[in-house]
């Protein structure tokens, strides 16, 4: 009986002691590999990892901003949200590169990697026609401006549910406030307007939204999240400090 008991003590102490091992070599191997991808990670740059957020994107959506244009706005969104400005973890890109008739305005949620908004935005008169091509930050020029901005406080105007947006570089945007460019709603922002006249109509510099999507963007965007307002502007591109890593 004794003997039985030894036996059984001694296979349970040589068990135990095996499965501790391979369970210590386990925890090894995944605490190196760990390591690894943490090491990895902080090496990447800035670039590298925007190109990283930007594939997620492009797998989990039907429809995204072009490359050069998230690029730009990631890095302003950085910026931004290193200054401790932000309260939404939310990015909306407009590429007015593109035609007024096209999507050319994207809400990203930058938590989840996902489009929440595609739609038609249009820009200012004097900005030009189809395309928008001529930028200003000047009171009265009509014209849109171009670079980032932090969304503010909402109202009731003239053209409904709106909201201010404030300009976030000195020599584009700056004067966003004084010029009453704000984000509204239009009837001649509507994509039926861009399909009799083949362009939307145009503002008094604002980005202004289709009228049934203006209220559910405004709910989303509205207090402390980042617009970037992107185009080839070379005056921009070259001197916008926002843009650079």
């Amino acid at each position: 009986m004794t003997y039985k008991i030894l036996t059984v003590i001694t296979f349970l102490t040589f068990s135990f002691a095996f499965t501790t091992t391979n369970n210590l070599e386990s925890a090894n191997i995944v605490g190196e590999s760990v390591a690894l991808l943490e090491t990895t990670k902080v090496n990447l740059t800035v670039e590298e990892e925007i190109k990283e957020v930007y594939t997620d994107f492009v797998e989990n959506n039907t429809s995204v901003p072009d490359l050069e244009s998230f690029k730009n706005g990631m890095m302003g969104y950085y910026k931004l949200s290193d200054q401790k400005l932000l309260d939404k973890n939310i990015l909306t890109i407009i590429d007015f590169t593109l035609s007024s008739t096209k999507k050319r305005m994207w809400v990203l949620d930058m938590i989840n990697n996902k489009v929440l908004f595609n739609t038609v935005v249009a820009h200012g008169k004097n900005t030009g026609g189809e395309f928008a091509t001529k930028f200003s930050n000047t009171v009265n020029s009509l014209q849109s401006s171009l670079g980032f901005y932090i969304t503010g406080e909402t109202y009731f105007g003239k053209n409904g549910y709106s909201m201010f947006i404030d300009g976030m570089e000195k020599q584009f945007n700056s004067k966003a406030r004084e010029r009453y460019v704000v984000v509204h709603g239009a009837a001649y922002a509507n994509p039926s307007f861009a399909k009799k006249l083949g362009r939307l109509g145009r503002s008094y510099g604002c980005p202004a939204l289709p009228t049934a999507l203006t209220n559910d963007i405004i709910d989303v965007i509205k207090d402390k999240s980042v617009i970037y307002i992107h185009s080839a502007d070379k005056d921009y591109i070259k001197n916008s400090a926002m843009i650079k890593a």
